[in-house]
């Protein structure tokens, strides 16, 4: 069972979507996947480059963000697997989004990308031990797993498909 000590109180809000003791780690990363690329594949193309008010991101910033994110992320877990004890930077997902091109990429492009990445991002969890998916580290002067990493990643997928739901449909 996941343990709130396992990641920094600012994650809850992510964590708390994924009712962690129904499916597993992997079914939750296939399922928020599916749920998320499903529905931005069926949105018309003006809202592609949609803010639902001004200084918010389009969803095209958004899909970039999840990537970019996860991207992160994964890096993180793999040198907490890992045993890497070195601490890790944070990043400013502002600057990442003001500086990423999301708006002149091609909107598909991106979500197969997302695509591409979630399996990639299973392929590493599969290769984790139980003993790395417990194991710790230090990112952003804070204590994660590599087990919390993981739900972080179907969680924070899931905060921003609500938002999706919510304020650009």
């Amino acid at each position: 069972m996941l343990s709130e000590t396992e990641y920094a109180p600012y994650f809850e809000q992510y964590i708390q979507l994924v009712p962690y003791k129904e499916k597993s780690l992997l079914a939750y990363l296939l399922d928020s996947q599916k749920d998320f690329d499903t529905l931005l594949r069926t949105l018309p193309n003006e809202k592609h480059n949609f803010a639902y008010k001004q200084g918010k991101w389009t969803l095209k910033e958004l899909i970039q963000h999840t990537i970019d994110t996860e991207r992160v992320f994964c890096y993180r877990a793999l040198c907490f697997a890992r045993n890497d004890q070195t601490p890790l930077p944070g990043f400013d997902q502002d600057v990442f989004v003001q500086n990423d091109n999301a708006n002149e990429r091609n909107y598909f492009d991106l979500l197969d990308e997302m695509n591409i990445l979630r399996k990639s991002t299973i392929q590493l969890y599969k290769s984790f031990s139980d003993d790395a998916l417990l194991r710790v580290g230090i990112a952003s002067n804070n204590k994660m797993s590599v087990r919390a990493l993981g739900y972080l990643f179907s969680g924070h997928q899931m905060h921003h498909l609500n938002i999706i739901k919510e304020r650009y449909l």
